[in-house]
């Protein structure tokens, strides 16, 4: 079974739990009745009665519908949740983290800020579908940030910020209202997905040096997934005659 993008584990304290998030969120679903959202949830419940959830991230980003119900249930969750950007909260983690009561950010972590996207294929008519659903999703990302930032930014500036593929540092998003502490620096090196970075427009030196020091690692499951999607694809241009997405 695919490895999780998050750990549970309850602390020593036994009011407390924490949650990490390392790594890109994504939404593998293998049978009907298995999707990561559903498993986040259990693990989330299976924690017990906690007063205190200390959430740590350190991701790239990845499925938007994925992050959008992760906040959501640690919004919903009665128990005080605290977040930590351990090293980096890109793109739907910055979400995550804005979902949160507290954020906590290190002097040297970071948040990222940008819109949605997609691929599409199709005619002028799928295309325009398309950018107008991608707008409609972006709301949710522009009413989370809104939430967590109070007066300090308007939806125009939110909108603003997303518009400009927004690199912020701890200082900044403090400015920003999104968020609340600022730690002493952290070590912890940036979790690092390459596909998804290199889809990224500004992303800053010092996690572009990340990624040009990581290769990815070839396992076999990763081959069986490829080889997977492969058939898949066949099948829908052979069988079905393409899909529109």
């Amino acid at each position: 079974m695919k490895k999780k993008f998050w750990e549970m584990k309850q602390s020593a304290n036994k009011n407390e739990a924490d949650v990490y998030i390392y790594g890109e969120i994504v939404a593998y679903k293998w049978d009907d009745e298995d999707t990561t959202a559903q498993s986040f949830q259990k693990d989330l419940k299976d924690l017990g009665d906690v007063e205190t959830i200390n959430l740590h991230i350190n991701s790239p980003g990845g499925s938007v519908f994925e992050g959008i119900a992760i906040g959501n249930m640690l919004k919903a969750h009665k128990a005080t949740v605290n977040a930590y950007v351990d090293a980096l909260a890109a793109s739907i983690a910055s979400v995550i983290a804005a979902s949160c009561d507290t954020v906590y950010m290190y002097a040297n972590s970071m948040q990222m800020i940008h819109h949605p996207w997609a691929g599409v294929v199709g005619n002028a008519k799928d295309f325009r579908k398309k950018a107008d659903d991608l707008d409609a999703i972006a709301q949710s990302s522009i009413i989370t940030y809104l939430n967590k930032s109070g007066d300090k930014l308007t939806e125009e500036q939110i909108v603003g910020i997303m518009d400009n593929e927004t690199w912020v540092s701890a200082t900044e998003a403090r400015d920003y209202g999104l968020c609340d502490v600022i730690l002493g620096e952290n070590q912890i090196a940036a979790a690092v997905s390459i596909e998804l970075f290199e889809k990224y427009q500004n992303v800053p030196d010092k996690f572009n040096q990340v990624v040009q020091s990581n290769q990815p690692v070839i396992t076999e499951e990763r081959l069986q997934m490829a080889e997977q999607a492969k058939q898949s694809k066949q099948y829908i241009n052979e069988i079905l005659g393409g899909i529109r997405i």
